[in-house]
């Protein structure tokens, strides 16, 4: 009884959810998985985009076979990382979560992140090599896919404002084990609802910059996308703060009246 009693203890005890990071892991550990998580993340991206152009030269199929890639592929690594460092993957990310827990809520702090996003950067241009070499391609060659129109910085400030209102809706609705069906599938969908397919992620955009491929980005480019995730990150907690008011849960918000409820007024 007393052996039963305690695995029932241990099968109660919350775990962490993806996007949540876990005090208890090592820094170290969790820095692994912020590197092996990017790197894998850029390598789908860049891979699926070399073999896309390989198979055809539609580029609507083209674009379809990438983005269904990142899908799966973003949605597997959140899930398999997400209990190690929260699965951010992202400096984007990182930043967002210190910001909002530097007055000592949960989440990275200052100096976590001064680890994190290195490694995500470095696992980003890791990523990109890895796929130019699985796929034959010159291993570091400076894309020439120039992205800088006005259009395009447009679409990441809504793709990446997206991005944050999501993930940290999703944490303060206390919803985060639902991030990696949720996030997988926003970028899926922002692929093509965007003009700039959704870099979203300050490390993927340095990443992309070392491969001249289907995914590639020249790096004249690279500093305007960051600039405009950065401004996108700020516009996405915004919308959380005046979306998912603080001190009121989802649960205590008024029910929607129907037409058959009393006491309902218009």
């Amino acid at each position: 009884m007393h052996e039963a009693a305690q695995s029932a203890l241990a099968a109660a005890e919350p775990k962490p959810a993806p996007g949540a990071t876990p005090p208890r892991t090592p820094l170290v550990a969790r820095a692994a998985a912020e590197f092996v998580g990017t790197a894998a993340l850029v390598a789908v991206v860049v891979g699926s985009g070399i073999q896309a152009t390989e198979l055809t030269q539609d580029i609507g199929l083209q674009l379809l076979a990438n983005s269904l890639a990142t899908v799966f592929g973003l949605g597997v690594l959140i899930t398999l990382l997400g209990p190690v460092s929260g699965a951010h993957f992202n400096p984007a990310v990182t930043l967002a979560e210190w910001w909002t827990a530097r007055r000592g809520g949960a989440g990275v702090t200052l100096s976590e992140a001064t680890v994190y996003v290195p490694a995500q950067i470095v696992g980003a241009i890791a990523g990109a090599v890895l796929a130019d070499a699985m796929f034959g391609e010159p291993l570091v060659k400076w894309s020439t896919h120039d992205r800088s129109a006005g259009h395009l910085l447009l679409g990441e400030v809504v793709a990446t404002a997206g991005l944050i209102l999501l993930i940290f809706g999703l944490a303060r609705t206390d919803r985060l084990r639902f991030a990696p069906i949720a996030v997988a599938s926003y970028i899926g969908a922002a692929y093509w609802f965007t003009s700039s397919t959704s870099f979203a992620n300050p490390a993927v955009t340095i990443g992309r910059a070392f491969t001249d491929t289907f995914a590639g980005i020249a790096p004249g480019s690279v500093p305007a996308f960051i600039g405009m995730q950065i401004v996108g990150a700020v516009v996405g907690l915004a919308l959380v703060a005046l979306i998912f008011l603080p001190g009121r849960a989802v649960e205590e918000q008024p029910a929607a009246c129907g037409a058959a409820q009393r006491g309902c007024r218009a």
